[in-house]
């Protein structure tokens, strides 16, 4: 079980372990939902895609044109219906 402490301030400081379990990492946003039962949850906030662009980026591996990728979809758009 991870424990926290809220400081004179309020404020709580995430353990380690529920970090890296929830993949959060310095400044990610949070949620904060309270259950009928008077639990609360803490709630990952997804990201955007702009939080992420380029990530997928690898070196050495030509980008391929949104032209390119509009055709192959096109493409197999048309053969999924014949």
């Amino acid at each position: 079980m991870a424990l926290a402490t809220i400081t004179t301030k309020g404020q709580v400081t995430i353990p380690k372990a529920v970090r890296d379990s929830l993949r959060l990492g310095r400044g990610d946003k949070i949620e904060f939902v309270v259950t009928k039962n008077g639990e609360a949850l803490l709630r990952p906030i997804s990201k955007k895609v702009d939080d992420v662009f380029g990530r997928l980026h690898k070196p050495g591996i030509e980008a391929v044109s949104t032209e390119k990728m509009d055709a192959a979809i096109a493409k197999k758009l048309k053969c999924n219906s014949q």
